[in-house]
């Protein structure tokens, strides 16, 4: 799992240097203490997560997050706590609060780990996805999925046999459905394209369900 750094503080870069070294299934490639540099980067070679800061002088993390088109996993690292639930609003991986300990920095590197090889894994078969769901993981086959709907850090996805409820970021789910299959059509929904019985300018319909469609989205 590749991995890059930015932070205006050249220390804080050394600090997840020496951390990343000692986890064997993360590989930093780089480190930026200019984050337009970092982006720049991003833009040309693929990248699984991004350890990045949040409060630096000419661009926030926040900024940063919001500018990429195909982001990775994000890592937030700040020393503003105040941060977090902005952080986690869209949709970090994880968020840790300077200084943190190997024990946390590993804690964070693990669940990223986690939802890669759950990724890798879902893209090998797309006929279904493991979802988990509490202790274990649960099989939904991809053309049972009507459509999901985000509730914080955990998606309802709702079937045509029912419902799965799984802690996981929109973002996140997106990203184990088949792109050709599934469209997202607002900040809180996913919809399975062949499960849409009509649409306007303004929402989709799955069977007795109105899914509106958010101002920075379309379907079609």
């Amino acid at each position: 799992m590749t991995a890059i750094a930015i932070d205006d503080e050249p220390i804080a870069l050394e600090v997840i240097k020496s951390l990343a070294s000692k986890v064997s299934f993360l590989e930093l490639k780089a480190t930026f203490t200019n984050a337009f540099e970092g982006v720049e980067y991003l833009q040309k070679n693929k990248t699984d997560v991004l350890f990045l800061d949040i409060k630096m002088p000419d661009i926030s993390g926040i900024e940063v997050s919001r500018s990429l088109q195909n982001p990775p996993m994000i890592i937030f690292t700040t020393a503003y706590s105040e941060h977090a639930v902005e952080g986690f609003e869209l949709d970090a991986v994880d968020y840790l609060l300077k200084p943190f300990s190997l024990q946390r920095f590993l804690k964070a590197c693990t669940k990223a780990h986690e939802l890669f090889l759950l990724k890798n894994e879902s893209r090998k078969e797309k006929d279904f996805i493991f979802l988990k769901d509490g202790y274990g993981q649960v099989k939904v086959m991809i053309d049972e999925i009507l459509y999901i709907e985000s509730a914080g850090n955990y998606q309802n996805v709702f079937l045509s046999s029912g419902k799965v409820v799984t802690r996981l970021t929109i973002s996140e789910m997106l990203e184990l459905l088949p792109a050709e299959n599934f469209v997202r059509i607002h900040r809180s929904y996913i919809v399975a394209r062949q499960k849409v019985l009509k649409y306007n300018k303004h929402s989709v319909f799955i069977g007795d369900e109105e899914l509106p469609i958010g101002m920075s989205y379309e379907f079609g």
